[in-house]
């Protein structure tokens, strides 16, 4: 069990750490906090907590930040920790889609390492940007696709790797919810009032909220380029101005075909991410509401269940364990397991080295592949469902 509280021998301690957004009232702040701190590789120091200096104040008094580092702003943040000899050395984004890339591009230039929320931006043109400021830099840039750091998904992904399933014929990934079937927005709710603001969102609303999640699972795990999408975006509640189901066919660059459905009105579901890789020698199926199994079956023999932390789960998943089978771990561990593996590539970076070849988080390029993927769904759909190119 690789992921530990232990500074696994590298020098300096605890990573300084400092967030953007995540105020008061916030959902994904809150996670980020806890993921940081499930394996005590993180002391958060700083923050730039809401657009409002008062409730940025008020709240960081509830973290029990130091006043003078809890800052108005982002670039006050950015510019004022990057000149201290005690500054942060990594920042957690956490803020809405539209505030990803200002922040990311501040604390770059003052030579911080970034965690950044998914999607990567609102648009692929300032994805790209990032991602040639980030090399640019030098420095480390996270994007919190929280579900690659299950045990399970790391399991599926070391099977497609090894060759277990064969060719990889069909994918087939979903993730449906319910929570807005209705017009929530229209009351007030914060979480779902940015959701569905094109300025705030993106040209996405649920392809780029949850079917990102989806793509890049589907993508981490089997490791196979998606050449083209035909895609139809449909937007259910009347007065909504972005797609609230999202349903897309895949064609893979190996020749393999996948299918892609995620919906925020698929009444009777929570969250529901699931997905299915068929091979040539067997298939895999993993949900993420029973997280703790992952279904095997090999061409010509019974089903097999194998369990995190039991017999048949590999390295690769033991490294993501920390507690024995029957003990479920899920959301926030898998979270947290993201956060460690960043904390392990930012202790190598300290002393001047690679991290070892087992740590895997997704990146500043997984970013740029969500942000291409909805443009070209979006294209698509604008189009009748024609085949685009991504």
């Amino acid at each position: 069990m690789a992921i530990t509280g232990k500074d696994d021998g590298n020098a300096g301690g605890r990573i300084r750490l400092g967030m953007v957004g995540g105020g008061e009232g916030a959902f994904i702040g809150a996670v980020h906090r806890l993921a940081a701190r499930m394996d005590d590789h993180y002391t958060l120091v700083a923050g730039a907590l809401s657009s409002t200096p008062e409730k940025a104040l008020r709240f960081g008094a509830v973290l029990g930040l130091d006043p003078k580092r809890t800052y108005g702003d982002f670039e006050e943040m950015a510019k004022k920790e990057g000149r201290r000899k005690d500054g942060i050395e990594a920042v957690a984004i956490v803020t809405p889609n539209h505030m990803h890339a200002g922040p990311a591009l501040a604390f770059l230039k003052a030579g911080i390492h970034v965690i950044c929320d998914k999607p990567l931006t609102t648009t692929l043109k300032e994805a790209l940007k990032l991602k040639s400021a980030a090399e640019k830099s030098g420095k480390i840039f996270a994007v919190t696709h929280n579900y690659t750091g299950y045990p399970m998904v790391r399991q599926a992904r070391a099977m497609v790797a090894s060759g277990e399933l064969g060719d990889i014929r069909v994918v087939q990934v979903e993730y449906p919810q319910d929570w807005l079937a209705e017009p929530l927005e229209q009351s007030g709710q914060k979480q779902a009032d940015w959701r569905t603001d094109p300025a705030r969102s993106g040209a996405g609303g649920c392809i780029g909220d949850i079917g990102t999640h989806a793509y890049n699972l589907a993508d981490f795990i089997t490791g196979i380029p998606v050449l083209e999408v035909s895609a139809e975006l449909t937007t259910f509640v009347a007065g909504r101005r972005l797609d609230d189901n999202t349903q897309v066919l895949m064609r893979y660059a190996n020749g393999a075909r996948g299918s892609l459905w995620a919906s925020q009105v698929a009444v009777g579901n929570e969250n529901g991410l699931r997905i299915r890789v068929y091979g040539t020698k067997g298939g895999l199926a993993w949900s993420q509401e029973n997280p703790n199994y992952l279904q095997w079956s090999p061409l010509g023999k019974p089903t097999q269940t194998i369990t995190r932390g039991g017999a048949g789960a590999g390295a690769e998943a033991g490294r993501m364990t920390r507690i024995p089978p029957g003990h479920p771990e899920g959301y926030l561990e898998g979270f947290a397991n993201i956060y460690s593996e960043i904390a392990h590539a930012i202790h190598a970076a300290r002393a001047g080295k690679k991290p070892d070849a087992a740590v895997t988080f997704p990146t500043v390029d997984d970013g740029v592949k969500g942000l291409a993927f909805i443009e070209a769904a979006v294209a698509s759909s604008s189009k009748g469902g024609r085949w685009i190119k991504i």
